[in-house]
């Protein structure tokens, strides 16, 4: 195995949503290619599922900081009226 699924558990959680994406990239091309055992596969899935969290909040947290530019700039807007 490398190091993708060798990582312990929570260090995926310190990575940036560009790393957390492209290793989860590398995760399902290894799954979709095959060759492996079932405890690679395994091991492989759990990493994509911790990797796809970390992208998942990350994206959560630029939507949140979209909302909150755009809420506020309405604002800003209607005090100006």
């Amino acid at each position: 195995m490398t190091s993708e699924v060798e990582q312990a558990p929570g260090t995926a959680e310190a990575l940036g949503y560009e790393q957390a994406r492209d290793e989860l990239i590398e995760v399902v091309r290894r799954l979709e290619a095959g060759g492996t055992t079932l405890e690679e596969s395994l091991a492989l899935w759990e990493r994509g599922e911790e990797l796809a969290r970390v992208c998942r909040r990350w994206l959560e947290g630029a939507r949140a900081r979209l909302d909150a530019a755009l809420a506020q700039e309405a604002a800003e807007g209607e005090d100006a009226e």
